[in-house]
């Protein structure tokens, strides 16, 4: 059966629900197909529930903190809490019907299943082709990498979804990849009372941040009592009775109640069936250009287009299309400022090129450092005020092209480095401004200082 509308959106993340939702308030004739959840992988399991626990996690470091600075403080960690209200408040016992409702009434039409491209225009579910007038839009998002891992098939290990699914704390917690979705959860379990070990295959953990955010995450998960295996590779993994045993290739072996798998996400495009318009179902993203475009009247936003796993990039991008779709007038995707932010405790806010990344597109390079406890603001805060601001300069144009913020409120600082990058704000009227005293972002001022 065919059917002809304006639009056909595949994935109803949060990049295809902001497509489709705002098409549909144009009047667009729009089906969205959608075979888990609408919302997608953010309100569900990513962003909204990871944060409550690891808030969570953070009060009770803070509790402890107290003593000391302002009398004496016990807490009595409990998970109950935590679980119910990422149940309770935050995915509706993981049910979209408000999401689903939300779309439906603005005009859209929800159809569940898993969409397949059949052709140029032509998207199929379920036995019905729908026949797109103006375009088809690929959301499909990305899925856990599970590593072809000697016994790792078949266990009852943990994804991301599981360990925020979880009604209780495991009293050990093995956590495979030091990225920053494993190192969130695995502060958070910790400070929640389970036995943390955490393995990553590359020398440190963040690989992709810098060597300094690196250094200041690794000292804040050992603080916790996580420990923490670099330069190490998993190379077997085994189930007795209840209990996880990993064998690394050194020979060596570790053990716990529970394994969370966390070594990245990829799409799936062969599942998407790509190879029906020309592109290629092997490929580990889909390629668009500066508008988003893989094809003719083919758009591509979020995790798909391979520029991050990040709600704010496919929300971004998911603006950028719509206008395309409606013919109006707007600016092209720009990613020199893309902002990520790891929300350990301290949180490790990092926008545009990394040192490395800088010197390998030729730049001359500038850089400046400034540890967050050197300001009036990390002394007055004491506790829990460990940190770093490191700042990336192009020397020959005067502009910061990358900048990490790490401490307490790191990716609240990170908004002024953002703007700084994104707005090619010259660093010598970055120089000048008058930053407030005591505050932690006061440190942008010492790694300017720094940098010269």
């Amino acid at each position: 059966m065919n059917e002809q509308v304006d639009v056909v959106v595949v994935g109803m993340g949060v990049g295809g629900e902001t497509v489709a939702g705002s098409l549909a308030d144009a009047g667009l004739d729009v089906v969205a197909i959608e075979g888990e959840l609408v919302g997608g992988e953010c309100p569900y399991w990513g962003c909204i529930p990871s944060k409550m626990a690891i808030r969570a996690g953070d009060l009770v470091a803070e509790t402890r903190r107290a003593n000391g600075m302002s009398g004496r403080a016990e807490v009595s960690p409990d998970w109950t809490p935590v679980a119910r209200r990422i149940r309770d408040e935050a995915t509706t016992n993981w049910d979209d019907r408000i999401a689903a409702e939300r779309f439906t009434g603005r005009g859209g039409r929800l159809v569940r299943g898993w969409g397949k491209l059949a052709g140029p225009g032509r998207v199929e579910v379920d036995g019905t082709t729908f026949e797109a007038r103006r375009g088809v839009v690929l959301a499909a998002g990305t899925s856990p990498i599970i590593p072809p891992i000697d016994g790792l098939a078949g266990t009852p290990y943990w994804t991301n979804r599981q360990a925020l699914e979880a009604a209780e704390v495991p009293e050990s917690l093995l956590v495979l990849g030091g990225g920053a979705i494993g190192l969130e959860l695995a502060q958070a379990y910790a400070r929640f009372g389970s036995r943390v070990t955490v393995v990553e295959a590359q020398d440190r953990v963040l690989p992709g941040e810098e060597p300094e955010a690196s250094r200041i995450a690794r000292t804040a998960l050992e603080a916790d009592g996580i420990a923490v295996h670099t330069d190490s590779r998993a190379a077997k993994v085994g189930r007795d009775g209840d209990r996880f045993t990993l064998t690394l290739q050194d020979g060596s072996g570790l053990d716990a109640e529970r394994l969370l798998v966390s070594v990245g996400r990829r799409a799936d495009l062969g599942r998407l069936g790509v190879d029906t318009v020309g592109l290629d179902p092997s490929a580990p993203r889909v390629a668009v250009d500066d508008r988003l475009r893989a094809g003719e009247n083919l758009w591509a936003v979020g995790d798909v287009t391979g520029r991050g796993a990040f709600t704010h990039v496919a929300t971004y991008q998911a603006g950028i299309v719509v206008r395309e779709i409606l013919g109006e007038d707007g600016p092209l995707a720009d990613y020199r400022a893309l902002p990520r932010v790891t929300f350990t405790d301290p949180e490790i806010g990092a926008v545009g090129l990394t040192e490395q990344q800088a010197r390998e597109a030729n730049l001359a390079v500038q850089t400046g450092v400034a540890e967050v406890p050197s300001t009036a603001r990390g002394f007055i805060h004491k506790a829990g005020n460990d940190g770093a601001i490191k700042l990336v300069a192009d020397a020959e144009r005067g502009v910061l092209v990358g900048a990490t913020s790490a401490g307490p409120t790191g990716g609240e600082v990170l908004g002024a480095l953002a703007v700084a990058v994104h707005g090619e704000v010259p660093v010598e009227r970055l120089r000048h401004m008058i930053y407030a005293y005591p505050t932690f972002h006061r440190g942008i001022e010492d790694a300017l200082r720094d940098l010269s």
